[in-house]
């Protein structure tokens, strides 16, 4: 299910090497280590975490999935617990839709979405609502391949078109705040959200739960949170309980 009943705070597990990995503005070799990524995972969803947004960024940069291990063990702790979430070398309708019957709830597809659009209407005829389009943006332009390379491409106008191709929902990730605790950019979120009736999760720059509450007000359905949380800016308990009392 991708409509989400509410606005939800979500944890990122972005694993590298094996280890829980925050990188800053999506360069390689920035990354800040948090642990192992099972005592991660299973620390949010003790602390009421609904869905966990979980990326193999060795696998966004190398093109195919790096760390299957960590990412499954993860999958396997947190069964029915929670919605899953994962994104990172999937490239392949095929890999998409043995992770989707292998337990996660959602797959996100970033380059393989850019290269072969099809692959998404591929996908949802099987697994109907459980594509996550990835348009992560830089300089205004979506860039692919671990954040490496422009596209040329329009963050909303791309959005409008994977909506149209049966994307379930839109992850809009700001790759120039990404990581830096600096806050939110609401204009180009609010571009997106505007563009298309499938969800948008936001994510990018989160520093305070006020960001949190700016990004719900721009009309994304969700936030995706990861340097602030395991920095301590504020707990996800928090986060989500401003959001609800809002």
């Amino acid at each position: 299910m991708t409509a989400f009943s509410r606005f939800e705070v979500i944890p990122a597990v972005d694993v590298q090497d094996g280890a829980v990995v925050q990188l800053v503005g999506g360069e390689r070799g920035t990354g800040t280590v948090y642990g192992d990524p099972v005592e991660a995972a299973a620390d949010w969803v003790e602390a009421g975490a609904e869905t966990l947004h979980l990326v193999d960024l060795d696998g966004a940069f190398e093109g195919e999935r790096a760390n299957a291990d960590a990412i499954e063990a993860v999958v396997a702790a947190t069964d029915e617990a929670v919605d899953v979430q994962l994104g990172g070398g999937i490239r392949t309708a095929a890999d998409a839709q043995g992770l989707l019957d292998a337990g996660v709830d959602r797959v996100i597809l970033g380059t393989a979405a850019v290269e072969n659009p099809a692959v998404v209407a591929e996908i949802t005829d099987t697994h109907p609502g459980s594509v996550v389009v990835s348009l992560d943006a830089k300089d205004g332009e979506v860039v692919v391949a671990g954040w490496t390379e422009s596209t040329g491409l329009d963050p909303a106008t791309a959005a409008e078109r994977y909506a149209s191709l049966g994307a379930g929902a839109i992850l809009f990730t700001n790759v120039d705040v990404e990581g830096q605790l600096d806050g939110v950019d609401t204009d180009a979120v609010d571009a997106v959200a505007s563009a298309v009736d499938v969800p948008v999760i936001a994510s990018g720059g989160v520093a305070t739960v006020d960001d949190v509450l700016a990004l719900r007000r721009a009309g994304a359905a969700a936030v995706v949170v990861g340097t602030a949380l395991y920095e301590d800016r504020f707990t996800l308990r928090e986060a989500q309980a401003a959001v609800d009392a809002a």
